[in-house]
This record gives structure tokens, sequence and C-alpha cells, in this order.
């Protein structure tokens, strides 16, 4: 959250990124489960990497003023 802007971060935010976040996790689990152990490993850091990355881009971004 963009510094000065007056709205603190509560636990409904907090709680929606958590439950996205153990989705991501059974999704790529799920996606993987089929995979060889060789290419299963790999691929679900890559997919649990580009999700943090995700989430961390839009926490961090600016968002517009509130009204």
């Amino acid at each position: 959250m963009a510094e000065g802007s007056g709205r603190q971060t509560g636990w409904r935010e907090v709680l929606a990124v958590a439950a996205v976040v153990v989705i991501v996790v059974l999704v790529a689990a799920q996606l993987t489960s089929g995979v060889s152990r060789d290419v299963r490993t790999p691929a679900t850091i890559l997919i649990l990497i580009g999700g943090t990355a995700w989430v961390l881009w839009r926490i961090t971004r600016e968002r517009p003023p509130l009204a």
C-alpha cells in the first residue's frame, strides 16, 4: 500500500490473499501431478515463483486516490 494513503490493509484483504495463495498451490500441484517427477518439481517452482511475483506486483503498484 502506498505510504500516506490513509488506508490500512484489513483482515479481509489478508485472508483474500491467503486464500489465493492456497488455491494457487493446490492448482499447481494438480496441474503437475500427471507430469513425470523430473519435470514436476521445476514446473511447480516456476508456477509458484510466477504467482508470488504477480501478488507482489499487485501489492506494490500505485493505486489511484479514493474519491
